[in-house]
């Protein structure tokens, strides 16, 4: 029974060696995968290029190249936070400054897509630390921290504009208790001279209706006058060229996606 015992753990033991595979023998199926992902990122099969980099990855979970590509196919799907998310990984194990360089750099573009200029500034500060002779990365990084700034001066005006309104909105509430308190003098004092004017209306009814005219004519106190207007129009339009600028300079030339060749 002894001896059963131990030739059945040495056939359990052989059978799980026998399982693993030599790590040179793994490392050749990871650049397989990775050559066969890059066929199919070629093609625009972006879906399928990921299953494939992921396979070399669960192979090679080191293989720089592979983690590369596979931020580069997850950008091109425009889940941008999940290619930064891969970027940063990429970038630890890349293996020298170039590969780092480039890496920034995509992740930079993934920010910008995201709106998230300073994440961008950043970043293509990093490319620019490990490539300083990279034309592409100083162009990008000069678009990201313009915008980033017009970002900032936005965000100041919208709220001044927030305080402003609020300060309005408090001067017209005073506004309107003033007046209130003028309205109940004012029908005070024409109350006590009710019968004086209902006697003056009766002997001249021309002046009466004269009065009514001129009543009626009396201009609002919120009503905007037609100068007013014009400036009103004028800094509607002024706004929106603003903003037509701002989406015109979001166009930035900066694509350095460039997949890894593994021969």
């Amino acid at each position: 029974m002894r001896n059963s015992i131990v030739i059945l753990f040495l056939c359990v033991t052989s059978l799980m060696f026998s399982q693993q595979k030599d790590p040179k023998v793994l490392e050749r199926e990871a650049r397989k995968d990775v050559r066969e992902g890059n066929e199919l990122y070629n093609q625009l099969k972006f879906e399928e290029a990921e299953i494939a980099y992921k396979k070399a990855l669960d192979k090679n979970p080191n293989y720089a190249k592979a983690s590369y590509n596979l931020a580069n196919t997850i950008y091109q799907k425009n889940k941008n936070k999940e290619a930064v998310f891969q970027y940063d990984l990429a970038e630890k194990i890349a293996p020298d400054k170039m590969s780092k360089a480039e890496t920034f750099h995509n992740m930079g573009n993934a920010f910008m897509k995201e709106k998230q200029y300073d994440k961008a500034v950043e970043a293509y500060k990093n490319a620019m630390r490990n490539n300083s002779k990279d034309d592409e990365t100083r162009y990008n990084l000069a678009m990201a921290q313009k915008l980033l700034k017009n970002q900032q001066n936005k965000d100041n005006k919208d709220n001044k504009d927030n305080k402003d309104d609020k300060k309005d909105g408090k001067n017209k509430d005073q506004k309107d208790k003033e007046g209130g308190d003028k309205d109940k003098k004012d029908q005070k004092d024409k109350n006590q001279d009710k019968g004086k004017d209902k006697e003056d209306d009766k002997s001249d009814p021309k002046k009466d209706k004269d009065d009514q005219q001129n009543k009626d004519q009396k201009p609002r106190p919120n009503q905007l006058s037609p100068e007013q207007m014009k400036q009103l129009l004028e800094a509607m339009n002024n706004e929106e060229n603003k903003t037509q600028k701002k989406l015109n300079a979001q166009k930035s030339r900066g694509q350095k996606i460039k997949q890894e060749k593994d021969w």
